[in-house]
């Protein structure tokens, strides 16, 4: 690709950081439609392989170098249909380098700061919208955190106090939890030798579907013992549940959980349809409390 850019335009533009071609561009030496949309292209597709075969390299100055061939380009072409309104290099540059780093890495400081020196405010918060919204789409992370997610860690999407909150579910949640029939008897699930002495929390299916859980004291079947009851699990299940994911952060399962009012948050892992075969754990308000509480004895005052 370098060889064929420095045969045919006397130029290798896309090696390196590409500052001379950002330079170039605001003193109006590249302006031509053509040549930018395939730098910015040639740029894209350098930087992708370059990184993606694992070779070190940043992305700070290739997102500046397609930003602002990208937003020269549009420039150009609105220049060629007579757009009723002026366009200078310098503005049709900030805004492309915007757009690109917008969606990049969300720096609405470095926002307000070119809004002041080109006086053009609405096309940048047009363009960093427009990025920021498309780029949610394509992914959850931007660039500063896409690899470490890609590696299992949590990263935060806004600033917490505790760090217990930035876990995993599956670091926190309670391994200990019971799949039960709704044909099942509240008799005989209380009779089962297995369920004796504890505090059991039971995810109860019918058929190929969780319809609700249960948190249950087993020591009631002292109480019970001598009584016959026709009460099914599935007539006293708690359908105020809700499924999170094992690489979900506790922060999110939290505000699932109050928003939902539910009782409980069963883990399972994966994306897809959630079947009782995949609960792996559970979540509840007391399991939160516990693990806080945990974490804030590693810090003593």
């Amino acid at each position: 690709m370098i060889y064929a850019l420095q045969q045919r335009f006397g130029h290798y533009y896309v090696e390196g950081v590409g500052y001379a071609t950002v330079q170039a561009i605001l003193v109006g030496q590249l302006a031509a439609p053509g040549l930018l949309l395939l730098l910015f292209f040639c740029k894209l597709l350098a930087t992708s392989l370059s990184l993606g075969s694992g070779s070190s390299g940043g992305i700070f100055s290739p997102s500046l170098f397609m930003g602002a061939t990208i937003g020269r380009a549009f420039a150009a072409m609105l220049s060629a249909l007579h757009v009723p309104f002026a366009i200078d290099i310098p503005s049709a540059w900030g805004d492309g380098r915007r757009w690109y780093r917008g969606g990049d890495d969300r720096r609405d400081d470095d926002l307000r700061d070119d809004a002041r020196l080109y006086g053009i405010v609405l096309p940048m918060i047009l363009a960093v919208a427009l990025s920021g919204g498309v780029r949610r789409l394509l992914s959850r992370e931007n660039i500063y955190t896409l690899k470490l997610a890609r590696r299992g860690h949590a990263v935060p999407k806004a600033l917490h106090a505790n760090m217990f909150l930035v876990r995993r579910a599956d670091e926190v949640m309670d391994t200990d939890v019971v799949l039960a029939s709704a044909e099942i008897s509240f008799d005989t699930f209380l009779s089962e030798p297995e369920h004796h002495g504890r505090m059991c929390h039971v995810a109860v299916f019918d058929g190929n579907r969780i319809i609700g859980v249960l948190r249950v004291n087993t020591a009631q079947r002292r109480a019970s013992e001598g009584a016959q009851s026709t009460v099914k699990l599935g007539d006293i299940a708690s359908r105020n549940f809700t499924i999170v994911r094992e690489d979900d952060i506790v922060f999110d399962v939290i505000r699932r959980i109050w928003r939902r009012q539910a009782v409980m948050a069963l883990v399972v892992p994966g994306r897809g349809v959630p079947r009782p075969a995949d609960v792996a754990g559970v979540i509840t308000k007391e399991h939160v409390a516990d693990s806080v509480a945990s974490s804030i004895k590693m810090y003593p005052a």
